[in-house]
């Protein structure tokens, strides 16, 4: 971990009719293995492919069909686990979570209730307000996605796509150990974060390929720490899952929307029930969708037609070894090695493609400097653009030789402006252009003096002005500076129009 300090973070209050109220909130997230295949067949996993094109036999549930488990998928939720500190079980074991749904053809779904793939884990979490928490993971399981029902193509029935079926997702259960709306979402982005650097999951919510479940309870203020201390869940309010979620806005909407519901129903007298419901962004409201089923619901027992999964430890060291740096630990190395801000290293970081075109721009050069012209002028443009990093036309290489040609003093600041979007929109060598188009700097301080003098003849009111308030002497430099096209070294201007008007 980070060998930081945090503060703890302080939970988020509501204010009920009668009581104040505090959240408990644990998430369930459905990461989609980022896989060619399937997590027991070889049929493609491949997004936006016509209807029920990437179905295997297995997948449809044809009589006869065996289950064969795909190892990349294995090793990528181990890598998931080793990225948020978790244990890796050595010897794991599958089971059926037994339930009818149009779009789930064998029945069942195969998952591990009993013994997971991963362990308790643990990820920091960092919030706005500077603060952070660390979030306990109680285990990451592999499970098969189900299919996916469509009732909009006709008004009379349903159509079923199987794409889907079979995709290998990874649950990540947190504890109930997330307090507020606002630290749900930072969870999510974190547990994202992570696993896009580690290649895992694309974390590409639109598609569905991240989505969460989310379990809301209420309870008064220290019944949370009691909770803490004997780990005694009857501390906490009855929780009900919120399904589905795919969000970061409508996650931390829905969170308040059922905290205040069932604040009402407890201030009422009424009981909340443990349930399973919909959160409806165009109502601002939850719904109930079902009763929230436990473990012997749904019948589950090991699956007959699955071994056992066991691997070695030498396995797991390779894949400890060969994993990337992680955002906190890279985060971190750029506050310490490079001297970057917390906020201009978290910037830096959020995305590993982000990074890695920092860290190749700034190779031999001012890190704060090349992070300034990354952060602000780049991705500037790019937002602009609505494009990212990975569609940059500005290489990491011609960054670095703007900011080399700044650090040189062949250029000024404001020149480097003009020349970054010369590069942006026409590409080229950026110390040929400047030669090219005759953008150096003026450094002869004879001509900068002339220019000086030329000014300060012209304008013998304003000179007297500047006498008497120096500040004014600013209007001086922007003067030179426009005679000049821009192209004067303000720092020798400053010093020669204070040298001329004797401030």
């Amino acid at each position: 971990m980070l060998d930081l300090t945090y503060d703890t973070p302080k939970p988020k209050v509501i204010a009920g009719a009668k009581h104040d109220w505090e959240l408990v909130i644990g998430m369930e997230v459905h990461a989609q293995v980022s896989s060619k295949a399937k997590l027991f067949s070889g049929a493609s996993t491949k997004f936006g492919a016509e209807p029920n094109s990437n179905v295997a036999f297995v997948d449809s549930a044809m009589p006869g069909m065996l289950p064969v488990i795909n190892e990349f998928c294995v090793e990528q939720a181990v890598r998931t686990g080793l990225g948020l500190k978790a244990e890796i079980n050595l010897k794991s074991a599958f089971d059926r979570k037994n339930y009818f749904y149009p779009d789930l053809p064998q029945g069942y779904q195969i998952s591990q209730l009993y013994h997971p793939i991963v362990g308790e884990g643990e990820v920091l979490v960092e919030l706005g307000d500077g603060t952070a928490r660390q979030v306990r993971i109680e285990r990451i399981h592999m499970e098969q996605d189900a299919g996916k029902s469509i009732h909009d193509m006709d008004p009379a029935m349903s159509f079923v796509d199987l794409n889907r079926t079979g995709v290998c997702l990874m649950e990540i259960v947190s504890r109930p150990d997330i307090r507020g709306p606002e630290e749900a979402a930072a969870y999510i982005a974190k547990i994202r974060q992570i696993m896009r650097y580690l290649g895992t999951c694309d974390g590409n919510m639109q598609n569905g390929n991240l989505r969460a479940d989310v379990n809301v309870s209420i309870c008064q203020p220290g019944a949370y720490e009691k909770y803490q201390e004997t780990q005694d869940f009857s501390h906490l309010g009855t929780r009900c899952e919120i399904k589905n979620m795919n969000s970061m806005r409508f996650i931390q909407q829905a969170i308040m929307v059922e905290a205040n519901r069932q604040i009402k129903i407890v201030e009422g007298g009424g009981t909340v029930d443990q349930e399973t419901r919909l959160y409806d962004p165009d109502k601002n409201e939850t719904r109930s969708m079902r009763s929230k089923e436990e473990a012997h619901d749904y019948r589950y027992f090991p699956d007959p037609d699955l071994l056992p999964l066991e691997i070695e430890q030498a396995w797991v060291d390779d894949i400890a070894a060969n994993l990337p740096e992680l955002p906190d630990e890279k985060k971190s190395r750029l506050i310490n090695d490079m001297g970057l801000s917390d906020y201009d290293a978290s910037v830096l970081t959020a995305e590993a493609e982000n990074a890695s075109y920092f860290e190749a721009a700034a190779l031999g050069r001012d890190g704060k400097v090349v992070a300034n012209w990354v952060i602000n002028e780049l991705f500037g443009r790019l937002n602009k653009d609505d494009a990212d990093i990975s569609t940059s036309p500005v290489s990491p290489a011609q960054l670095g030789g703007i900011v080399d040609l700044i650090a040189s003093d062949a250029i000024s600041g404001k020149i480097a402006k003009d020349l970054f979007e010369i590069v942006y929109s026409e590409g080229g060598d950026p110390a040929q252009i400047v030669e090219e188009r005759g953008m150096k700097q003026v450094t002869d301080t004879g001509a900068i003096e002339t220019a000086v003098e030329q000014i300060i003849a012209d304008n013998p009111a304003q000179v007297e002005k500047a006498k008497v308030n120096p500040k004014l002497a600013g209007w001086f430099v922007g003067q030179v500076m426009k005679a000049t096209g821009g192209k004067a070294n303000p720092k020798a201007v400053n010093e020669i129009v204070a040298q001329k008007l004797g401030l």
